[in-house]
């Protein structure tokens, strides 16, 4: 089991009366790809500010390798950071962009000689895929080589943690796909820790092992990503990581959950007889029938073609549901629902009951749709705007 390097300790920060972090408590562990995941605004940057050294939380600690690191500089703490806006010295080619560093280190009396400058100069270009590019102009460099020669010069300097905020939200969609995968491979390379900020669900699914999912300065739930997808903790988390339906129901007994009147078998227990929950039901767990065969039946009022399956909107009760098929049901066409027990997740009742999971005003973007058109398919869930 992987030792714990890095721990935050009922961390608070405030900026002219509003609370940004709100009693933070975090546990990092050695080697691991951990991702501070959340809207803008949730304290996931002001997080990686306090490990960074460059804030100091107003209350709480932080500890590296079991050592209060609370008074400790940003340069004196085995850590490095690459930000959104990479920060390249454009007078410096490559080399020297990747060698800075070190050459500070250098003139600070550490014993680095030129041999050893250029072979771990050289060692990170070909880590990050610049092998051959040392003499090159920064500015003549595409965004993602540009990427590279950040990642190298963070590295070169042998980090034990390094902190990324938002680092690929400049590059473009397949960029950022192929972004993914060499980070990864370049966390496994070098045996250290990432901590990694973004807003991107996708991106933090992919990439972590370890996910935190934040809100108003407030950790709402960590775990691995098939943890957050399958078993958010609250309305919010299942809003946020995906597509969900989340719907009001009550729990008759365990493993027996009432919706619109209809009992269905779940996986959940441990709730109150007749307790009043939220029920989360993702898209892709939801099985098309006839209207007459199904627990559920609604009325399809929108369909949204994306290449491999359809984007389906029923109405069910006057609270509208997506459904992800194969299957093209079209606009006016009543259908009926099976959803297997293991497709229902069952969560106590929060703050943000009532906030999500009703899919109106998707189907009212798209309500020239009669029948199924053709859509470019889009990463940018954020585009979509929902109802509260």
């Amino acid at each position: 089991m992987a030792k714990e390097l890095i721990r935050l300790s009922g961390c608070n920060v405030a900026f002219d009366g509003d609370i940004i972090l709100d009693n933070i408590n975090l546990c990092v562990k050695d080697k691991e790809f951990l991702t501070l995941l959340g809207p803008s605004g949730c304290g996931k940057t002001t997080t990686l500010r306090i490990i960074g050294g460059f804030l100091k939380p107003d209350s709480g600690d932080v500890y590296f390798d079991k050592v209060r690191i609370n008074d400790v500089p940003p340069h004196k703490r085995l850590v490095n950071t690459i930000f959104q806006k990479y920060a390249l010295f454009t007078h410096l080619n490559v080399f020297e962009n990747v060698a800075f560093g070190l050459r500070l280190a250098r003139t600070q009396n550490k014993k680095i000689d030129k041999h050893e400058i250029s072979r771990r100069v050289f060692e990170m270009l070909d880590l990050v895929s610049l092998k051959g590019f040392e003499k090159r102009d920064v500015a003549s460099l595409s965004g993602g080589q540009q990427q590279r020669v950040a990642i190298a010069r963070a590295l070169v300097n042998k980090p034990k943690v390094l902190l990324l905020d938002e680092p690929l939200g400049a590059l473009d969609m397949r960029l950022r796909k192929d972004m993914q995968n060499e980070l990864k491979q370049i966390r496994q390379a070098m045996g250290i820790t990432f901590i990694y900020v973004t807003h991107d669900q996708e991106e933090a699914l992919a990439m972590s092992d370890s996910v935190v999912v934040m809100e108003g300065g407030v950790i709402q739930q960590v775990g691995t990503p098939e943890d957050i997808y399958n078993e958010p903790s609250n309305a919010f988390v299942a809003d946020f990581i995906g597509e969900s339906n989340i719907v009001d129901g009550i729990m008759r007994s365990d493993g027996v959950v009432e919706i619109f009147g209809r009992k269905f078998k779940c996986l959940d227990g441990g709730f109150d007889p007749l307790e009043p929950v939220d029920v989360v039901i993702r898209p892709e767990d939801i099985d098309i029938v006839s209207s007459g065969k199904g627990k559920l039946t609604g009325t399809v009022t929108g369909v949204t073609f994306r290449g491999v399956m359809y984007d389906i909107i029923v109405d069910f009760h006057g609270f509208k549901w997506l459904i992800q098929t194969t299957d093209l049901c079209p606009v006016g066409t009543e259908i009926g629902i099976q959803i297997d027990p293991d497709g229902i997740h069952i969560m106590k009742k929060s703050r943000f009951s009532g906030m999500y999971g009703d899919y109106s005003s998707y189907s009212a973007e798209y309500d020239d749709i009669g029948d199924a058109e053709l859509e470019h398919e889009t990463d940018d869930k954020d585009s979509i705007t929902r109802n509260a």
